[in-house]
């Protein structure tokens, strides 16, 4: 049976410390927190009776049971006070020898079941453990920021911690109203080591200039839906903070994408340390402001200068598949006449088809009329041959993702199509270059990645090989804006941006899980909870397909050759043993 805890202890009263009192106190548990002098003492005081003042202003808490809650907490600078309390929640600064001497000094005042728990967010549990004469009841419990509205906490236990202490906790935690993950003791333990590594790796493409970091930052919030962006989420966090951690990370781990990147350091050196300084990767429009002003590194407006752009009015697109018809009726709704080239008249009247189904579906729900319907169905017209392609400024691509196959395309196009037309492959994963080799113009060539579902995802990564025209690129970067889309520009190399970050991230968490340190179920969690992700990594991997995925780190394996590329043995053995998510059934986990 789970034990009870009626009174705790919380050392360290700031920004988490004061939050985790909170939370304690709303459950009903009596809280003794402690702080080093009185002024920090009524500092800690006032930020409790402020957020809970907060609650009430919005309905969240009544004026009665915020009092009640108030009541339970005690607020001292004398750690004694601490001497008969079940757990006590260590929240000061994050260096691990401050933490060190709180819990020496605590384990001489507390009783022998007196469980000790850190809020650390990246520094060692064992390393603070083996300071006290209790090793098997102290844990990590990592609440996420602000602690009253997040509900991640991270169970971080040792060695040597007791398996019980672990299930104490998780049932205190679950009492709190908060949902636990459990794992072992490694730096960034499972939020943080599998965020920070892509928020580096992201800030290693700004710092070589592979993309802008409003390019990077779209990407990912249209291409993943993820909240924010790498960047701006560095700004959010601090680049001091978050070179703390990666520090830490690769003093325990010694792996190399751990190792921060240079760009780092000299911003924080140089004071720019993101929002809470007024400047980081962004520019705000004063220190503490989340609002964004412009500086020397914000781009021009899509079609600022119109004269370096070429016209587009008639738009070809090859291929009459998901993609391809997506694509054609995209262009065709933002009033652009669109020539579909099928290998045959009934596929090409197919791709019509189902241009025509999903428009009948939006003029169902309200979102088209009946005319807008009939005007862009009668933009689209198909043909067989490749000539009929002869008058498009624009042609995209959008067949097999077979560079033989899309080299044969390109050769054809390049045959027919009117000097200056600009051609585009919808490729995923493929060298642009290889495409614009099967050219006689590879200045015209560039790529136009959209997304799945492309009449729905707004993204479009616009891929330049260095061949590629700057007149070429503006202007497909002008149409995208057209056609309302987001477009980001990066250079042509495996993944372009988003894969090339969502995919070690993938396989990451499926090493983690490799590892044995945490379950699915706790890492989807950890990933869905702590960081706000849409889907945590297993669940994207099941939707997405292990077969598909598989051949996508492959490719950036292929490419990069970094180690922690290459793609997880256990994500190799699911598709040989025919496991590949949702479209068989069974992937990381089992479908019905």
């Amino acid at each position: 049976m789970a034990r009870e805890f009626a009174r705790v202890g919380v050392v360290g009263l700031g920004t988490m410390g004061a939050g985790i009192v909170e939370v304690f106190a709303r459950a009903g548990i009596e809280v003794v927190a402690v702080e080093v002098d009185e002024a920090a003492a009524a500092h800690g005081r006032e930020h409790v009776e402020n957020s809970t003042a907060r609650a009430v202003s919005r309905g969240k808490l009544d004026e009665a049971d915020r009092t009640a809650l108030l009541e339970r907490v005690r607020v001292t600078t004398d750690l004694t006070d601490l001497a008969d309390v079940a757990l006590v929640v260590e929240a000061v600064p994050e260096r691990l020898e401050l933490k060190a001497q709180v819990f020496t000094a605590l384990d001489g005042i507390c009783g022998p079941d007196t469980i000790f728990a850190s809020n650390t967010s990246s520094l060692s549990i064992t390393e603070l453990s083996v300071r006290t004469e209790r090793p098997g009841r102290v844990v990590g419990m990592h609440f996420f920021n602000p602690a009253p509205v997040q509900a991640l906490v991270e169970l971080v236990r040792t060695v040597v911690t007791e398996p019980e202490v672990v299930e104490d906790v998780r049932e205190l935690a679950v009492r709190l109203g908060k949902s636990p993950v459990v794992c072992g003791d490694r730096a960034g333990f499972i939020a943080n080591q599998l965020l920070f590594t892509y928020l580096n790796q992201a800030v290693g493409m700004f710092e070589s200039h592979y993309a802008g970091r409003e390019d990077l930052d779209a990407a990912m919030k249209f291409g993943c839906g993820y909240p924010m962006g790498p960047l701006a989420l560095m700004d959010l966090i601090g680049l001091d903070t978050a070179y703390e951690i990666l520090e830490e990370m690769y003093r325990q781990s010694r792996n190399q994408r751990h190792a921060p990147a240079p760009v780092l350091k000299q911003m924080i050196t140089a004071g720019l340390l993101g929002r809470k300084t007024g400047r980081g990767f962004y520019t705000y429009a004063e220190p503490g402001s989340s609002e964004v002003v412009a500086d020397g590194l914000t781009p021009p407006p899509p079609g600022a200068d119109d004269s370096a752009l070429r016209p587009v009015s008639r738009v070809g697109v090859v291929g009459t598949g998901t993609m391809a018809t997506g694509i054609t009726e995209v262009f065709a709704k933002a009033g652009y006449h669109v020539v579909v080239r099928g290998r045959s008249e009934s596929k090409g009247d197919g791709a019509v088809a189902a241009v025509r189904k999903s428009l009948e579906k939006a003029v169902v729900k309200g979102k088209l009329s009946e005319a807008d319907r009939d005007a862009t169905l009668g933009r689209i017209t198909t043909t067989v041959d490749f000539s009929g392609l002869a008058e498009c400024d624009l042609v995209v691509e959008a067949i097999a993702e077979d560079l033989g196959v899309k080299q044969a395309a390109f050769s054809a196009l390049d045959e027919v199509c009117k000097p200056g037309t600009i051609l585009a492959t919808t490729t995923s994963s493929l060298p642009v270059v290889e495409c614009a080799a099967a050219t006689s113009r590879p200045e015209d060539v560039i790529g136009m990645h959209f997304f799945n579902p492309a009449a729905v995802m707004k993204l479009v990564e616009v891929v330049s090989p260095i061949t590629t025209s700057p007149e070429v690129t503006a202007t497909v970067r002008d149409l995208c804006a057209k056609i309302r889309k987001a477009p980001v520009l990066c250079g042509d190399r495996a993944g372009f941006i988003v894969n090339a970050l969502l995919f070690p991230y993938l396989n990451d968490s499926v090493a983690m899980l490799e590892a044995h340190y945490a379950t699915v179920d706790d890492i989807d969690s950890a990933m869905k909870n702590g960081c706000g992700l849409p889907m945590g990594p297993f669940a994207l991997l099941d939707v997405v397909g292990l077969d598909v995925s598989l051949a996508i780190e492959r490719s950036l394996y292929q490419e990069f050759r970094v180690p922690g590329f290459a793609p997880a043995p256990l994500l190799e053995h699911l598709v040989t043993a025919g496991r590949l998510g949702r479209k068989t059934g069974h992937g990381f986990r089992d479908y019905s």
